[in-house]
């Protein structure tokens, strides 16, 4: 009877680790990151279960602000993605979650615009969250620096892109897509709101763009 019972809470003990330490699912599981102090939080069913110091993009070439989905998983990319890989889909290129061969980097902001972290925690953190979860990243949407307000044009990429979009489409002067991405679309939009604004039509945007179209005031 003793052994009985012994066994019995050995088994219960050996099933609180499993199940403390499965992976998630998508729709209990979210990933916040805060580039204001170079914080990423993982959240399961509103409440903090880990958080992690990470290393985001330089100021000119910052990290994608805004929503978006973990939509692929890989491991042992090495070199500068350390052990795993967390692909995001950013419109405008390629982002993720990985790890780094340079840990004493951490928390800087020294990255090409993907977040990194100690190859100890991105194992943690890529056990746990599966393909389709949300990562909300909050941060500079204006940029820092150099890069704050910076002159853009064809070929452009980035949130301050997807911004001028989404202000020339509430304006009428835009249909295409707000991807982020400065194509012929956007610039033929942009001439056309320079036009309308007695403007050199450049299809640039400068400080007096991002005035007139009141993202910068």
């Amino acid at each position: 009877m003793k052994r009985r019972l012994l066994l019995g809470a050995f088994l219960f003990f050996i099933g609180l680790l499993l199940f403390n330490n499965k992976a998630f699912t998508a729709e209990e599981t979210k990933i916040y990151i805060d580039l204001w102090d170079n914080t990423l939080f993982l959240i399961k069913h509103k409440e903090i279960v880990g958080e992690f110091k990470i290393s985001p993009g330089t100021d000119n070439s910052p990290t994608p602000i805004g929503t978006f989905k973990i939509v692929e998983k890989s491991k042992d990319w090495g070199g500068g993605f350390g052990s795993r890989w967390l692909g995001l889909n950013v419109p405008w290129g390629k982002y993720g979650i990985h790890g780094t061969n340079k840990s004493w980097l951490i928390g800087e902001r020294v990255s090409s615009g993907c977040v990194r972290m100690f190859n100890e925690d991105v194992e943690k953190l890529y056990d746990m969250v599966p393909i389709g979860t949300i990562v909300h990243i909050r941060g500079p949407i204006t940029g820092t620096g150099e890069g704050e307000f910076k002159n853009l044009s064809l070929g452009s990429k980035g949130t301050l892109v997807q911004i001028v979009q989404q202000r020339l489409k509430a304006g009428s002067y835009y249909t295409g897509p707000t991807n982020g991405i400065y194509d012929e679309e956007t610039e033929r939009a942009v001439k056309k709101f320079q036009r309308k604004h007695r403007l050199y039509e450049t299809g640039g945007i400068t400080t007096i763009e991002y005035n007139l179209l009141g993202i910068l005031e």
